[in-house]
């Protein structure tokens, strides 16, 4: 008999409920597409997303919600990187301006809670700063609604222990590690050719990822992850389940995320970065009102 599966897209009504009751704590994968060198899929993100939060709800108890497999991109200090590490090329992205993206996030925790759910577990395998919009997102949710929340991209779950990367050693270890068929190091030197698309992201020391490493970077995000399933669980182990949600409560829940700053991090370049070239097509994206 085929192990239950603990993706909310794969269960019954039945074991879906037995799976709620025994731990009613739900994940969601958050990644997008994008490039990460000639080397790897541009999936990453997601895929490795995807890993933690399986590997965690078979693990630790609870169901993985629906993948968000698009994120925020593109914009504010993403615009000088991009322009630097990809240039005017395709950049394959699935990429969301922050408003559009917290947005839906808020929705989504209104899913999660009108399903019964009592803590919400975010993993997002897309860095470098857009999660702290999300955590915004979250905190105001949080305090309408007393359900936790905890958004944290890969490399904060291991802080300390392993420092994050894009399409380098770190990164492509990851992946190495848990779908050895979408990486091929033997591209390295792609980007040389003429046509290629160039770096398309790739980090300095891609060479260097190895599978090894990625399992030890994996296991560990796994069980930090696990750390704080362990502490929801007793955290919320009594609380009855939040009451009904309807639009007008997620709307104003939107004005209350709103009212709490001038504007999205993700949205203007970090202190020191470079401005965009004014024929890039990243420049209408630098500063977002």
């Amino acid at each position: 008999m085929s192990e239950v599966s603990v993706r909310w897209a794969e269960l019954r009504p039945d074991p879906f409920r037995e799976r709620l009751a025994a731990c009613p704590i739900v994940y969601l994968p958050l990644g997008l597409c994008e490039p990460h060198g000639h080397v790897a899929a541009l999936g990453l993100d997601l895929l490795k997303a995807d890993y933690y939060c399986e590997e965690a709800a078979r693990r630790f108890g609870g169901i993985v919600a629906p993948s968000q497999g698009y994120h925020i991109h593109e914009c504010g200090f993403h615009a000088p990187w991009l322009e630097e590490v990809v240039g005017e090329e395709n950049p394959f992205m699935a990429a969301l301006p922050p408003e559009m993206m917290a947005h839906l996030f808020l929705y989504q925790l209104r899913a999660f809670a009108n399903t019964g759910f009592k803590a919400v577990v975010a993993v997002s395998g897309h860095s470098g700063g857009s999660q702290e919009d999300l955590r915004r997102v979250a905190a105001s949710f949080s305090a309408k609604t007393g359900l936790p929340v905890v958004v944290k991209s890969d490399p904060e779950w291991v802080e300390g222990q392993y420092v994050g990367d894009h399409a380098g050693r770190y990164e492509l270890s990851q992946l190495m590690a848990i779908r050895p068929d979408l990486v091929d190091l033997k591209l390295l030197n792609r980007q040389y050719e003429p046509g290629s698309g160039g770096r398309l992201a790739l980090g300095d020391d891609a060479g260097e990822a190895t599978a090894e490493l990625g399992r030890a970077i994996n296991e560990a995000i796994v069980t930090s992850i696990g750390r704080t399933v362990a502490e929801l669980r007793e955290t919320v182990r009594d609380r009855p389940p939040a009451a009904l949600l309807t639009y007008q409560d997620v709307e104003e829940i939107w004005s209350t995320v709103l009212a709490t700053g001038a504007g999205w991090i993700s949205g203007s370049p970090k202190p020191g970065q470079p401005a965009v070239t004014a024929a890039s097509r990243w420049k209408p994206y630098e500063r977002l009102s």
